[in-house]
């Protein structure tokens, strides 16, 4: 009998990359001509971020850092804009306001009233009318910890992302941090499990060092994807190919983890490529016969969409990730 019920995603990451590829499978959660959606997504985010809005929130009130949690939010809400663009607005004056997100403070008075983070992020996601389900992959307030090539080691997301050594290796600090049981149940269920885009060491990394999830996703029996990054990242991946992210990724995981690579063949605009050298960052290098070495299959497409910055395309990303969502499906069915 034909399995009818929406393709189970579950998106790992953080950042701009991960926001970006929600919004475009937002799209497939809209019935049309089906009886129900197309597709149940779940993004496991990252709850390590120290700078910014989310930094001073994290300090002065103790709660996790609602950032990201924020964006993936506008990302995937089906509500008015005018409601996304009011949990994004930053105000840009005001003693103890400025450079705030008011969605952060949203998600931080909710935490305040309702003594759970988890639970602030539901009525907040009741709230934006959001198509999927969020959580943090882990509720533990912890810190990342890096060891930079010359073997000095760097405290705090910020300062690990503005460092100019390559990255070694990452850890958490306290080294054990449980992972969501919501969380680790959405990925034994899924069809397909994504991680990135987003920055390697600092969005994507921190979620399988939660304790308990990289070992979830080695048993769980969806397809498992890395959508690679398009370009360097200054102070992360320097000099980074595609197959690097994936050795990195498989590192900290403690062993293989991915079925595929999802790579972009649209090409960058040579003045775009300019603008990204003057920060010394670079396209990065599709070696494809690299990851099919490493056991990997590697899907190809236009993915980039380079109107100001070079980003990943939300709706292509999303198209990507649906295609390995139905082989998942047939996987899990045993081929049927």
């Amino acid at each position: 009998m034909k399995d009818s019920s929406p393709y189970r995603i579950v998106a790992i990451g953080g950042g701009n990359g991960l926001s970006a590829l929600l919004q475009g499978l937002k799209a497939y959660c809209k019935p049309s001509g089906r009886p129900s959606p197309a597709v149940e997504i779940t993004a496991i985010v990252t709850v390590t971020d120290d700078g910014g809005s989310s930094g001073r929130l994290r300090r002065e009130f103790d709660i996790l850092p609602p950032g990201d949690i924020r964006n993936c939010m506008v990302a995937l809400s089906q509500d008015s804009a005018l409601l996304a663009r009011l949990f994004q607005y930053r105000f840009q004056a005001g003693r103890g306001l400025k450079g705030h997100n008011f969605g952060n403070l949203f998600l931080m008075a909710l935490t305040q009233i309702m003594g759970e983070f988890s639970d602030a992020i539901e009525a907040s996601s009741e709230v934006l009318k959001i198509a999927g389900k969020i959580y943090p992959s882990t509720t533990a307030h912890v810190e990342l910890e890096a060891t930079l090539s010359n073997g000095s080691k760097v405290v705090g997301e910020t300062r690990i992302s503005r460092s100019r050594s390559r990255i070694r290796q990452i850890r958490l600090i306290p080294r054990k941090a449980p992972a969501v049981p919501a969380a680790l149940s959405a990925i034994a269920d899924a069809d397909l499990i994504t991680f990135g885009p987003g920055s390697l060491f600092t969005s994507v990394v921190p979620n399988l060092l939660v304790g308990g999830l990289a070992d979830a996703v080695r048993s769980s029996p969806a397809l498992k994807a890395y959508f690679v990054n398009l370009m360097w990242q200054p102070g992360e991946t320097m000099e980074f190919s595609a197959s690097d992210h994936v050795r990195a990724l498989h590192r900290h995981a403690g062993g293989k983890v991915l079925d595929y690579a999802v790579i972009n063949v649209k090409p960058i605009p040579s003045a775009m490529k300019k603008k990204y050298a003057r920060q010394e960052a670079l396209p990065v290098a599709s070696d494809v016969d690299a990851l099919h070495k490493m056991g990997l299959k590697v899907i190809a497409a236009n993915l980039a969409n380079h109107e100001g910055k070079v980003r990943h395309d939300p709706a292509a990303t999303a198209a990507a990730a649906m295609k390995l969502a139905q082989e998942g499906r047939r996987r899990r069915n045993g081929g049927a």
